[in-house]
């Protein structure tokens, strides 16, 4: 594929699936708050629905709602369903466009487990089916109906689903394979259950018939979880960008207290919209699960451990330590391992431009990227790309050493 038409492509599908999410989200976190803010409506029996008032943009609306459905159905809906469906199918399209497209830059780590560009998409996109059927089966099995326990066991799955990946992606793709199950359970539980429970709701109101009122409460149900999958998922989408997060063995722990840490805070905003309170703990909670989880992240990291007294590095003696600008020794090293895709003109197939601007084949331009070669090839082993040049740990201590670790 031409680099140019590479570039545009994920920049577009990037661009819709983030203009999508943003809707989807926005709607969802509205829905929840208009749901735990219902006020007792005169002309719907208590139990059954409510009403709230709002103000915005210099009017009044009336929202009202029916917990299964209204004695007379409006000739027009309005349905929330695209949202979902674009975020997903952009979603799937971008991990397909990136990921699967250059596996051997994002995907596939020899270090990890020596496979195939086609056999690592079959396990991610497997991975998304098999673990869609496993959730809906829990959900719709007895466990589905205790919500702690159901919790409790997609805790366990995605955590161990996060570990799985570890073991045959690199660290970048395996969060972000995590992340994707996740964001399939929530899709699915709109063109799975929500959607085809609110059809069935409105053919029975078409034939005469009252509804069950188990399928509106199992939409409701699925929409609760995706009220508390949306914040996970968001920071594991986002964890790609940031390698000192996915580059530990440990990043499936990482996972594991983000999911808490997304999970409380929406704990504390149902509750404060419900009017039940300021559960003010919900923030400690969350505080110390990241805490936590930069911790993880700074004591797999050679440095980070040097810096707890955890473990010491021993840089070459003869590269002077925080060196102002770079000496011969390390320009050798970042022209022969970083250069061939960090240059005027790329050499590595695919690229058109340096990967974010960012030059480095000159010695000038290796000092004014100080900061991220610390970032990315020092305090992670993110670059090169699953170490695609082989860069030895040798000359990882050498970069510590110029830059001060």
């Amino acid at each position: 594929m031409d680099p140019y038409i590479h570039e545009w492509g994920g920049m577009l599908l990037r661009w819709l699936h983030v203009l999508a999410g943003m809707a989807w989200i926005g709607a969802s976190f509205y829905f929840m708050h208009v749901d735990a803010a219902l006020k007792p409506a005169p002309d719907i029996p208590a139990g059954k629905g409510g009403q709230l008032w709002e103000v915005h943009g210099g009017g009044f609306y009336q929202v009202r709602k029916w917990l299964v459905a209204p004695a007379d159905l409006p000739p027009d809906l309005l349905w929330h369903k695209w949202e979902a469906y674009t975020t997903w199918l952009s979603g799937f399209a971008l991990l397909a466009w990136l990921y699967y497209g250059a596996s051997e830059l994002y995907l596939i780590d020899p270090a990890v487990a020596d496979i195939g560009p086609v056999t690592a998409a079959a396990i991610g996109i497997g991975a998304l089916l098999l673990g869609w059927a496993a959730y809906d089966l829990l959900c719709r099995s007895p466990i589905g109906q205790n919500e702690v326990l159901l919790g409790a066991i997609g805790f366990g799955f995605v955590v161990l689903l996060a570990f799985l990946f570890q073991q045959v992606f690199s660290g970048r793709g395996a969060m972000l394979h995590t992340g994707a199950v996740m964001a399939t359970w929530m899709a699915g539980n709109v063109a799975m259950v929500i959607i085809p429970n609110q059809r069935k709701v409105i053919a029975a109101l078409l034939r005469g018939e009252a509804p069950d009122p188990a399928l509106g409460k199992a939409g409701k149900t699925r929409s609760t979880h995706n009220n508390y999958l949306t914040l996970p998922v968001l920071f594991l989408m986002l964890a790609n960008h940031y390698p000192i997060l996915w580059s530990t063995r440990w990043a499936f722990v990482i996972v594991g207290l983000v999911l808490v840490a997304g999970a409380v805070i929406r704990v504390f905003y149902n509750l404060r919209h419900s009017g039940r309170g300021n559960a003010w703990w919900c923030w400690g909670v969350a505080a110390l699960c990241l805490l936590l989880a930069a911790l993880v992240s700074l004591t797999s990291s050679p440095i980070g451990r040097e810096r707890l007294g955890l473990a010491a590095i021993e840089a070459s003696a003869e590269v002077p330590a925080a060196a102002a600008a770079p000496p011969d020794a390390v320009v050798e090293i970042v022209t022969s391992r970083c250069s061939m895709c960090h240059a005027a003109e790329p050499v590595w197939a695919g690229l058109a431009m340096a990967p974010k601007g960012v030059r480095l084949d000159t010695p000038a331009q290796i000092a004014r990227a100080a900061a991220a070669i610390r970032v990315q090839a020092v305090l992670s082993h993110a670059m090169p790309p699953n170490n695609v040049t082989q860069m030895p740990p040798e000359e990882r201590q050498v970069l510590a050493a110029w830059l001060g670790r």
